[in-house]
């Protein structure tokens, strides 16, 4: 194993590229944060200043330029990154691409054909495949402890709405949030989806709708291995982040509960009441996100191969278009018909 530092430059100075610069200055073993980028110079100098890396720039160019830097995380915004991982392979840098990597199978192909031929490693940021808990459940089901799987359902709340100029250019919400829910059908069930059928309203802000998108939905899946999925959504759940997951099989049943910031329950006169869960997905999966960038770093270090990959990027975008056009079509879709 090559115990030299990794040097990583963090392109995208928002809410998850702090994040990830945070856990690379603090948390991430084997590697360092050596620059970050941003459009907007302020933001790339803030989180530059704050964890004391001297290379601050507006232009991610200048970061692939500088040679000390070994790989990079691309946390801009989604139009940006078939763009970015380009470049960065170009360069020969590893590239860590939060979802999705684009919201064009063309564009994803592109770059996934880049990475290919500058032999660079690659991890898409399905964090959630890093929490212990869905963690556990995936184990469980792959070594058959509830035997064959018949039915598997995940719920997925936010507790509030993006800005309805974030929803305009998002993709819309099964490419934006339903994305992570079809990774982990993938994940959990360790098949392939063969058809998708989706059905949504806008029941939490009808500006979302004028938007031309929903922010309710449900999907279900067939399975190539039989299992039949369902997902739900919502962008605004009142009591919190609401993640469970729960797969059902011929020999028992496997779930995950909600996350609470403490266990306590409080039994009175009145009532039986705890916690409300985690706040959103920074709170809920701060440990996923250390985790899976430590596994980038571990996998440039060792020369292994990152667990989730370019094919894992490109078939959560394609079960999203399928249940985009199910939407539109109001019908079943083959995925197939996408890709």
């Amino acid at each position: 194993m090559n115990t030299k530092s990794i040097n990583l430059g963090v392109i995208g100075a928002g809410r998850i590229g702090k994040i990830h610069a945070e856990n690379l200055a603090t948390r991430i073993h084997g590697a360092r944060l050596a620059g970050v980028a941003d459009v907007n110079l302020a933001a790339a100098q803030e989180v530059a200043g704050q964890f004391h890396v001297p290379l601050a720039t507006a232009d991610y160019r200048q970061l692939l330029a500088a040679p000390d830097i070994d790989a990079v995380a691309i946390c801009t915004a989604t139009a940006t990154h078939a763009e970015i991982i380009q470049a960065a392979a170009a360069q020969g840098k590893h590239i860590f691409c939060e979802k999705p990597i684009d919201l064009d199978l063309q564009r994803i192909q592109l770059a996934l054909d880049a990475v290919s031929q500058a032999g660079v490693k690659f991890q898409v940021g399905f964090n959630r495949r890093f929490d212990p808990s869905f963690a556990k459940a995936r184990d469980l089901v792959a070594t058959g402890k509830i035997g064959a799987p018949h039915l598997m359902r995940i719920t997925s709340r936010d507790p509030a709405p993006p800005p309805l100029a974030y929803v305009k250019v998002s993709g819309g919400i099964f490419l934006d949030m339903t994305i992570h829910d079809f990774d982990m059908v993938r994940f959990l069930s360790g098949s392939e989806a063969v058809e998708v059928f989706a059905i949504g309203a806008s029941l939490v802000d009808p500006e979302i709708g004028r938007a031309g998108d929903v922010d309710t939905c449900v999907v279900t899946l067939r399975l190539a291995n039989g299992t039949l999925a369902t997902i739900d959504n919502s962008r605004r759940a009142v009591y919190g982040y609401d993640q469970r997951v729960e797969v059902f099989g011929a020999a028992g049943m496997v779930a995950v509960a909600n996350r609470t910031p403490d266990n306590h329950v409080l039994l009175n006169a009145e009532s039986v009441s705890s916690a409300k869960p985690e706040y959103f997905f920074l709170e809920r999966y701060a440990e996923a996100y250390v985790a899976e960038l430590q596994q980038f770093i571990d996998c440039i270090h060792n020369g292994s191969i990152p667990s989730v990959g370019g094919k894992d990027g490109l078939m959560a975008v394609v079960l999203g278009l399928a249940a985009k056009r199910s939407l539109q079509e109001n019908r079943p879709v083959k995925v197939s018909e996408i890709y």
